[in-house]
């Protein structure tokens, strides 16, 4: 009994640690670890890679490569409506004690502000120099003492006030103050790099850093106007800068403009916007797909009941929110969980993965107001969000209305996304093969010491049991294997 009971402890506690492992494994990475080391080193071993059956091929090669081109890559974008990291990351920092921003995001912000911000010419100007080494430091301390060395070497440089409005400033009111001067030594030194500009490459690369640090301005500039509630002096400032440089689209300042909008309930010119940006030729966001069904839902949510439209059937207007509502989850299926407050929200990151958890994470945070003053919205979306998954083939090798949805959303997501976050996935992953086998093997091994501890000697009476029955089991089969080998023989030799 007591080898039995030792040997029962000893499987249950070592499938036990398997099974946390596996399970820590699963929740951090998506995968299971034994499935993976079996796939990565053991199957190359045992010749698995070369016995497989070769994979059915859905295409033709010509196609192939036309649809590998065309598939989307998980590329992280800026995030158009970003926080300010002094007067709003900070303060909720301050306040919780948690790490809003990750590694990973801010050293993404790093690399754009040194793209966006320097040139070849930096050398030329002694505080561009000091503000080149400013953009790699890590320490925001100082960061902002490089950018007041900068300041004491020109006056007018304005990227020093563009780091010191983003990570001094405490207060919006404050970065707007900081981003005034910024403005005002931004335009004196732009048009002196337009005077110069055909003069060589280098005056062209300095006119680039120049206008992106203008259109940088003028764009904060409006968000602060935005978050100070002045919304229509926002907009015009918005308009304005789409005019004034059409070919930097790039930058979403259209998103900007789209919540602005909507915060004036101007859904007429949300939709011109929609118009102009909600082409089959140009990217698509969680803010275009999710404004648009918006709109459609807000035309008929006040009146809809599903047990109405259940008895009648749709109307066409009905029909159509539906199918624009359909059309955003397949987007982005995070968002509705986030509207729907079914998740709590956590300040959006500097960067986002389109159709990931961090851009639904950054369009509920500022558009829940929105779909929240529209009477019957929510419940619109409510009754029929979960209807896209009949539509969408399972597992995703198509998609409906877009590409299938890409596999490697929520290990960028995980980086971007604050640890405290629970990073919301899609398709919603089962729970590996070795995760139930293990949980069951504990289960298993741990009720057998128990019962060994209770009553060994019925336990060791069973032990015995099972140990006859497989012995029994196992001169059955070589019976019938040596019956079988014998007879295939004399069938062969009378034949």
């Amino acid at each position: 009994p007591k080898f039995y009971f030792a040997l029962t402890v000893t499987s249950s506690f070592i499938s036990g640690l398997i099974f946390v492992f596996e399970w820590w494994h699963f929740r951090k990475y998506g995968t299971s670890f034994i499935e993976q080391v079996s796939v990565s080193h053991l199957r190359p071993l045992i010749g698995g890679a070369e016995n497989s059956p070769p994979a059915p091929a859905a295409f033709s090669a010509g196609e192939n490569e036309t649809s590998r081109q065309n598939m989307p890559e998980c590329k992280v974008w800026r995030n158009p409506l970003n926080l300010f990291r002094g007067a709003e990351y900070s303060r909720y920092m301050w306040v919780t004690g948690k790490e809003p921003l990750t590694y990973y995001d801010m050293n993404l912000s790093a690399q754009d502000h040194q793209t966006f911000f320097t040139c070849d010419t930096d050398a030329l100007r002694p505080s561009d120099t000091v503000m080149q080494k400013a953009w790699r430091e890590r320490n925001p301390q100082a960061r902002i003492k490089a950018a007041y060395q900068a300041l004491e070497l020109n006056n007018d440089c304005a990227t020093a006030y563009v780091l010191l409005a983003e990570e001094e400033a405490t207060t919006i009111v404050d970065a707007e103050k900081y981003f005034k001067q910024a403005l005002k030594a931004g335009e004196i030194i732009y048009r002196k790099s337009q005077n110069c500009h055909s003069q060589s490459p280098q005056h062209e690369a300095q006119l680039r850093r120049d206008t992106n640090v203008l259109v940088y301005v003028k764009r904060r500039l409006a968000m602060c106007a935005r978050k100070l509630g002045r919304i229509r002096e926002a907009v015009k400032m918005m308009r304005d800068l789409m005019k004034e440089f059409p070919l930097l689209s790039m930058l979403n300042i259209h998103e900007n403009l789209l919540e602005a909008l909507l915060e004036l309930q101007a859904y007429a010119d949300v939709q011109a916007v929609l118009a102009k940006y909600d082409d089959i030729s140009l990217p698509k966001s969680a803010a275009i797909c999710y404004t648009a069904a918006l709109l459609k839902a807000r035309a008929v949510s006040e009146r809809f009941s599903p047990e109405t439209a259940s008895k009648r059937g749709l109307s066409t207007a009905e029909i159509n929110a539906v199918e624009a509502i359909h059309r955003a989850v397949e987007f982005n299926p995070h968002v509705p969980k986030y509207l729907l407050e079914m998740k709590s929200l956590v300040l959006p990151p500097e960067h986002i993965l389109k159709r990931g958890d961090s851009e639904a994470v950054a369009y509920a945070f500022f558009h829940l107001q929105h779909w929240k003053r529209i009477e019957g919205a929510l419940n619109l979306l409510h009754c029929t969000w979960e209807g896209t998954f009949r539509m969408i083939p399972y597992p995703l090798e198509k998609g409906h209305l877009f590409y299938p949805y890409p596999s490697c959303t929520e290990t960028a997501d995980r980086e971007l996304l604050p640890t405290f976050h629970e990073v919301s996935v899609y398709p919603q992953k089962e729970l590996p093969f070795f995760i139930h086998f293990t949980a069951g093997l504990c289960s298993f091994s741990a009720m057998l010491a128990l019962l060994t501890h209770q009553f060994p000697e019925l336990m060791v009476v069973f032990a015995k049991a099972v140990s006859t029955c497989f012995e029994f089991l196992d001169f059955f089969f070589w019976y019938v294997f040596h019956y079988l080998k014998y007879f295939s023989s004399y069938c062969s030799l009378t034949y």
